[in-house]
């Protein structure tokens, strides 16, 4: 009995074994599965690509506008140095310009004073000559009336009178007062001689003229509302004179 069951046994490992080595020779498959890219999967794909894309375009952006604004404050930063030297330039130029001013202004009433001494001071010039005549005709126009652009004999503007007195004596001088101012040797306000010219305004640009008659005097066609008159030095001062005789 004991010889059966091992006989048995030994037969029953025999074929687990044989069984056994049979299922080790197949060879074992294992299948993956992967998971399946779904719609939603997709959008948010896109979306998060999108996102990125927007993201990349606000950094380019915003670096743009920094340049920008960098550049723009570099500009700023020129024109207002440009803008202060401007303003110290044109501060300078107005301080030269009212320095000037003061010493014409200054200079003015040097000479008013000296005029004003002439005038009061009772010194008698006496004319001779040509100059006599000149002084002789200009006086005789006083009372006449101003009409601008009139050269006598019942009428005269300022030059005119002028022109027509040296006309007297030969004496060609030009028909505006500013060529008059220059047509003779400038000579000091306060080195008159009688028969000079006296001018107002600048040597060349004057804008009005007179004969100076002696005695602190001149004669001139002074405007409509005064025509021809004689005043003293005083009463509205030259601004220079100029000698043809």
């Amino acid at each position: 009995m004991r010889a059966g069951v091992a006989g048995g046994v030994l037969s029953t490992l025999a074929v687990a074994g044989a069984s056994g080595a049979a299922n080790a020779a197949e060879p074992v498959t294992q299948t993956l599965e992967l998971p399946t890219l779904t719609t939603d999967l997709a959008t948010q794909a896109a979306k998060s690509a999108d996102a990125t894309q927007q993201a990349a375009a606000n950094y380019q952006l915003q670096a743009e506008r920094d340049a920008a604004a960098a550049n723009a404050a570099k500009q700023a930063k020129a024109d207002l140095a440009e803008a202060k030297q401007k303003a110290a330039d044109a501060k300078k130029k107005a301080e030269e310009a009212a320095r000037k001013e003061a010493a014409a202004r200054a200079s003015r009433n040097a000479e008013r004073t000296t005029l004003a001494a002439t005038s009061d001071s009772g010194s008698t010039s006496t004319a001779t000559g040509s100059a006599a005549s000149v002084i002789s005709f200009v006086k005789a126009q006083i009372g006449k009336s101003y009409v601008l652009g009139a050269s006598g004999p019942s009428a005269y503007d300022c030059s005119g009178l002028v022109q027509a007195a040296f006309k007297e004596i030969g004496v060609s001088l030009p028909r505006v007062s500013q060529d008059q101012s220059t047509a003779g040797t400038q000579v000091s306000l306060s080195n008159l001689q009688p028969g000079d010219i006296l001018y107002w305004g600048s040597a060349g640009s004057a804008y009005h003229v007179a004969v100076y008659v002696g005695d602190g005097m001149f004669v001139g066609a002074q405007n409509p509302s005064t025509g021809i008159v004689e005043k003293p030095l005083s009463y509205d001062p030259p601004t220079g004179a100029v000698r043809v005789l």
